[in-house]
C-alpha cells in the first residue's frame, strides 16, 4: 500500500511540475513548434492567429469535434508559450496586460467547454473568445 501511495504522489508531482500541458495535451508541442517565430513573441502572435481561426471554424460544431480539439491544443500550447517571453519584457506593463488577457482567455475558455454541445451559446462563447484573442494580439504586437 505504502508503494502505491508513493508512486501515486510521484506521478502527481511529476505531473505538476511538468505544467501538464505536453503529458495531456501532446498536440499542443505540435502546435508550438508549427508557430515557432523569430523571437518569444512572435511565437505566441502566431499561436493567436491559430487560435483566432480555430474558434472560427469551431463555430458550427457540437461536442468535443475535431475543431475544438486543435482550439484546445493551440490554446495549451500560447499559455506555456506566453512564459517564455523575454525576461526583459516580462517586466514591462503591457505584458502584464497579455497576463490578464489570457486569464481572461480561461475564463471564456470555460464556458466554451461548458456550452460545446449546445448551439447558440458555443458560438456565442466562441465569438467572445475570438475578440479577446484579438484585444490579446493588440496587446503582444505592441510587446513586440
Amino acid at each position: 500500500m505504502y508503494k502505491i501511495a508513493v508512486i501515486v504522489a510521484t506521478v502527481a508531482l511529476l505531473t505538476g511540475l511538468s505544467g501538464c500541458s505536453y503529458l495531456f495535451y501532446p498536440r499542443a508541442d505540435d502546435y508550438a513548434m508549427q508557430a515557432k517565430g523569430a523571437t518569444s513573441v512572435e511565437t505566441v502572435l502566431n499561436l493567436t492567429t491559430m487560435m483566432e481561426a480555430s474558434a472560427e471554424a469551431s463555430k458550427g460544431g457540437t461536442g468535443y469535434d475535431q475543431t475544438l480539439d486543435d482550439l484546445h491544443n493551440q490554446f495549451h500550447a500560447f499559455d506555456s508559450s506566453l512564459c517564455c517571453i523575454d525576461e526583459a519584457k516580462r517586466e514591462t506593463p503591457t505584458y502584464a496586460l497579455a497576463v490578464t488577457h489570457n486569464q481572461e482567455l480561461w475564463a471564456i475558455f470555460k464556458r466554451v467547454w461548458k456550452f460545446k454541445d449546445t448551439q447558440p451559446q458555443r458560438a456565442e462563447h466562441l465569438e467572445l473568445f475570438k475578440t479577446e484573442v484579438k484585444e490579446l494580439r493588440t496587446t503582444l504586437e505592441a510587446l513586440n
